[in-house]
């Protein structure tokens, strides 16, 4: 039988600012803490966190209401 397709969505339950930390962890299935102090990180690393936070809540649509 064939499997549903994944797609990633901001969360809209899971979330602090836009729900991009919560919609990839639900994509990956994790805990969505570890996916925000990743990202809190990569900001202070000077790697770029933020633009890419930004450049996701872009890109990424939101869950659809009926989804979950």
């Amino acid at each position: 039988m064939a499997e549903a397709i994944k797609k990633l969505y901001r969360s809209r339950s899971n979330r602090m600012l836009a729900g991009v930390c919560g919609g990839i962890a639900e994509y990956f299935a994790m805990d969505p803490t570890m996916v925000r102090i990743a990202l809190v990180l990569l900001s202070l690393l000077g790697l770029s966190g933020v633009i890419f936070y930004i450049l996701a809540v872009l890109i990424i649509p939101i869950e659809p209401e009926g989804k979950k």
